[in-house]
């Protein structure tokens, strides 16, 4: 039976659209339109006024719910570490492991292989081939330069879930980026010292994103640009960016928003307090660490991350949602989510106009966790 959802502002291709409806059936979009094609047995939901939004995408999380994916990588975490980004209005993310062993790849593949949560859009590998001198949070004993073989390996046994994966261009041969160009992995470069024709060089070998912009790379500096000029001037690239206030300051934030665009996307790095394995957070006020003090990941949620965009830069609030849900779907090439497009997934939150959240749809159902 279709559904109905009336009495909305519709955040539609940037703008805001109001005197429509959003049909939907079988957890797909149907129809977007008026009142004159409502079947008289139509569910009919009142959305009271509310602002109609995709449900949010993050493309680097690593854990939530009180699970860190890679120190536990079971089932058990990543339905765990759904529902906690679900709730607060992620409908579609990629989890996310930092430089590790092929041991700890090879759990995390199988975990994923057996995944039936619709949230859940594959693995993103941070990793192993990134530069030890833009390491960061990383662990030097996980780094590595790039095997073929083991490579191919692991892909052919991953079967299609590994999805993403951020390198540094400088390090990696052509064989290496090669596979993972004819695997189909979105390639984005990242704890990378690459030199502004380094970089230029991996754009054009297949690399078509940047991972959390300015954090782990190579500065800019008025004789050699480096990896951020090169994403700067490079039109056909995307980068995410952590806007926390933290990793990167608001006004940098801004500035790299101005020079990018719509080619600027947001994810929350988000990660969980761990005291175990290789990759311990510590929660510090609003931030992690490692234990010896080093920065990692954040304490963001996509919802504040979208809401610090608004509050502390120029950015519209339409294109500071843009950020987080059509751009990072055309960086992974799904046009099926992160829009509220005829044949779309039926992901959508409703807000209030303060920006917070009332209601989350999935798959066309109210999402209410636990409480089904």
């Amino acid at each position: 039976m279709v559904s109905v959802l009336k009495n909305a502002k519709f955040y539609f291709e940037g703008n805001w659209i109001t005197g429509k409806n959003l049909l939907f059936e079988n957890g797909i979009i149907t129809e977007f339109s008026g009142e004159e094609n409502l079947a008289s047995d139509s569910i009919l939901i009142d959305a009271e006024g509310s602002r109609i939004v995709p449900g949010f995408i993050d493309l680097q999380v690593y854990g939530g719910g009180g699970y860190l994916f890679s120190a536990t990588p079971s089932n058990e975490a990543l339905q765990s570490i759904a529902e906690s980004l679900i709730e607060t209005g992620t409908t579609s993310f990629m989890i996310t492991l930092a430089t590790n062993s092929f041991a700890v790849y090879d759990q995390a593949i199988e975990v994923m292989k057996r995944n039936t949560n619709p949230a859940v859009l594959g693995l993103h590998l941070e990793g192993p081939y990134i530069n030890p001198a833009k390491r960061g949070a990383h662990l030097m004993e996980f780094i590595q330069k790039g095997n073929e073989d083991q490579l191919k390996k692991m892909l052919d046994k991953a079967d299609g879930v590994v999805k993403m994966m951020t390198l540094a261009p400088e390090v990696c041969s052509d064989a290496i980026l090669k596979i993972l160009t004819e695997y189909e992995i979105v390639l984005s470069a990242g704890h990378s010292s690459a030199t502004y024709a380094q970089a230029n060089e991996g754009f054009e070998k297949g690399i078509t994103t940047v991972t959390h912009l300015f954090n782990a790379m190579s500065s800019i500096h008025h004789r050699d640009t480096g990896l951020p000029g090169a994403t700067f001037l490079n039109d056909q690239v995307y980068a995410s960016i952590i806007c926390d206030g933290i990793h990167v300051d608001f006004p940098t934030v801004e500035l790299a928003y101005r020079l990018m665009k719509d080619r600027l996307f947001l994810i929350t790095d988000a990660v969980e307090s761990c005291n175990t394995g290789p990759y311990q957070h510590v929660k510090q006020k609003n931030y992690f660490s490692l234990p010896d003090g080093t920065l990692s990941g954040s304490a963001l949620t996509m919802i504040a991350a979208i809401k610090n965009c608004v509050e502390n830069t120029s950015i519209p609030v339409e294109e500071a949602i843009a950020m987080a849900t059509t751009i990072p779907s055309k960086v992974i090439g799904n046009t099926h989510i992160g829009n509220l497009n005829k044949g779309s997934e039926a992901n959508f939150l409703l807000l209030n106009n303060d920006l917070t959240l009332k209601s989350i749809f999935l798959n066309g159902e109210k999402y209410t966790g636990n409480k089904k």
